[in-house]
């Protein structure tokens, strides 16, 4: 064999060792990059939908869920709730929900919602952000005397009728907001997901 013919087996093994060694340290290099392209559980988790059982809720009642890190109010009206919703127009401040990112299209009705017993609103006072309390009960309140039930944000005094809309007087200058909502079936509500965008 010529001294020729060994030295280029030997440069292409060289070339070729060389040329793996390269590809192996690019592949270490890229997977942290490419890594750092895909969100974390963390921030998956922050706005991945949450699942709710609404079934036990008694008319009348509201229960807490969360998304998003947010609370999330849930109630179900009774007859006399929503009975009561139209005669408010007067003494709100936006009563045909004219900020219209404060819903999704569906929920921009007298009620707020897709079904008119329940009504379903992020926990957030549109004010700075505190967490009003749920007074469903019809009667006088420190608060309001000619109360009708809704949330009183004990902050500031803000207040917010049955469907969430913001009673002039109040500090907040919006609405409650209405996240989006699915009804994965009659006893479970996915809320961060609506059927229109699923």
């Amino acid at each position: 064999m010529s001294q020729d013919g060994v030295n280029k087996g030997r440069r292409t093994l060289l070339l070729g060792a060389t040329a793996a060694v390269g590809a192996v340290g690019a592949g270490f290099v890229a997977v942290p990059f490419v890594k750092s392209w895909v969100p974390s559980e963390r921030a998956k988790a922050a706005g991945a939908p949450a699942k709710v059982d609404i079934s036990k809720i008694e008319p009348g009642a509201m229960l807490t869920a969360e998304w998003r890190g947010k609370p999330v109010y849930i109630a179900r009206r009774t007859q006399e709730m929503l009975d009561n919703l139209p005669g408010l127009a007067e003494r709100l401040k936006d009563p045909e929900n004219t900020v219209k990112e404060q819903q999704p299209a569906y929920a921009d009705n007298i009620t707020r919602s897709r079904k008119p017993e329940l009504i379903i609103l992020l926990g957030v006072c549109t004010h700075l952000g505190c967490a009003p309390k749920y007074h469903a009960e019809v009667k006088p309140e420190p608060f309001d005397a000619n109360w009708k039930g809704g949330w009183f944000c004990p902050c500031h005094g803000s207040r917010f009728d049955l469907s969430g809309r913001v009673f002039k007087g109040s500090p907040a200058a919006k609405n409650l907001e209405v996240p989006p909502y699915m009804f994965e079936s009659d006893g479970v509500v996915v809320i961060g997901v609506d059927e229109e965008k699923a």
